[in-house]
């Protein structure tokens, strides 16, 4: 797991769940639409996960 990912949230925030609002954020990801790099670890991965519905993972 070695390099980076480029996280993309593609659906809004309104009336999510805090914590789920509150793991987007942590990601960098504030705004419908805006990609953010982030380092491929553990850690990342697991912020993804609880929020794949939202988002769109690229590799590279």
């Amino acid at each position: 797991m070695a390099g980076t990912l480029k996280i993309t949230l593609k659906k809004g925030l309104a009336g999510r769940d805090q914590r789920i609002i509150a793991t987007l954020k942590s990601l960098g990801l504030t705004k419908l639409n805006k990609t953010v790099e982030r380092p491929d670890n553990p850690a990342v991965r697991g912020m993804i996960a609880r929020v794949a519905h939202m988002v769109e993972v690229q590799e590279g």
